[in-house]
């Protein structure tokens, strides 16, 4: 028993060792559990190799189950970057020394918007038809599926559980699928990836009806243990801001990344007390 229990210890000591260690030979990256996990490991290859290259290290891409097992691995230090959206970066920020460094770049904005859709058959033709209906969201950790949306319907003065059901599909895709099925008479998920969805004829505009666009939050950020090595940090940020090939920035959907910082993301903060909700507690 003694023996065993020194075991555990010292494995404990060298796990602790390692997750500290400001210069790793290999960085553990995760990436948003947004689709389908072998398929978003497939697409970043060549992000993983980019990354190697520039950065003279080992790379490991990885994708959680979900946003809450995500922040859970970052707050044990498991992970040394990350890839969050806004609202599952302020909740890893509220556990987790780290640090928003770059943030995603499409049509030369920093900012994205999410869009509530509702099931034609079902006659919804605005957000206040949802009313007395059922309305899926993603993860409850997404803000671009879930908080966003959600602000949307409470702008409108509906409250979920008083005045509809609510849901949640997990991914982006399994939103607006539901949706199309009939599963759900409304939606909530980000705009560029319904739009994908729409032109990747996964969804039909037949059978899905935008009710209305969110207005522009912060777009997902890249962020990184704040203990790393100065000088490793800032060969981090540089090589993340200089990508300009495009097979590394197609499963993004964006044109690059630019600069962001902790402020800009008080805009998701302040949902909070709109929706009722604490974000110290929240998850």
């Amino acid at each position: 028993m003694k023996k065993l229990l020194f075991t555990f210890v010292a494995l404990l000591q060298a796990f602790s060792v390692h997750a500290a260690n400001p210069d790793p030979d290999m960085l553990q990256i995760a990436l948003l559990p947004d689709e389908n996990a072998s398929t978003i490991i497939k697409n970043n290859q060549p992000l993983r190799t980019y990354l190697e290259k520039e950065l003279g290290k080992k790379i490991e891409l990885i994708v959680t189950t979900d946003y809450s097992s995500m922040i859970e691995a970052m707050r044990h230090g498991r992970l040394d970057l990350a890839y969050f959206g806004p609202l599952s970066y302020v909740l890893a920020r509220q556990k987790s020394q780290i640090e928003p460094f770059a943030a995603l770049k499409a049509k030369g904005s920093t900012t994205y918007q999410s869009v509530v859709i509702g099931n034609v058959a079902a006659g919804i033709q605005r957000v206040e038809d949802i009313k007395g209906k059922t309305m899926v969201y993603g993860d409850k950790a997404s803000t671009s599926s879930h908080l966003i949306p959600k602000s949307v319907l409470a702008e409108k003065g509906l409250t979920s559980g008083a005045d509809y059901r609510e849901h949640f599909a997990g991914a982006h895709d399994a939103v607006a699928v539901a949706v199309q099925n009939g599963h759900a008479q409304g939606g909530g998920l980000s705009r560029p990836i319904f739009e994908s969805l729409v032109e990747r004829k996964i969804v039909s505009l037949d059978k899905v009806r935008v009710l209305e666009y969110s207005k522009p939050f912060p777009q997902y950020p890249w962020t990184m243990r704040s203990d790393l090595k100065p000088e490793l940090k800032q060969k981090i940020r540089r090589t993340f801001l200089a990508i300009q090939d495009p097979a590394i920035l197609k499963p993004f959907k964006a044109e690059g990344f630019d600069e962001i910082t902790d402020g800009h993301y008080d805009v998701v903060r302040n949902l909070g007390p709109l929706l009722k909700i604490d974000l110290a507690k929240f998850q």
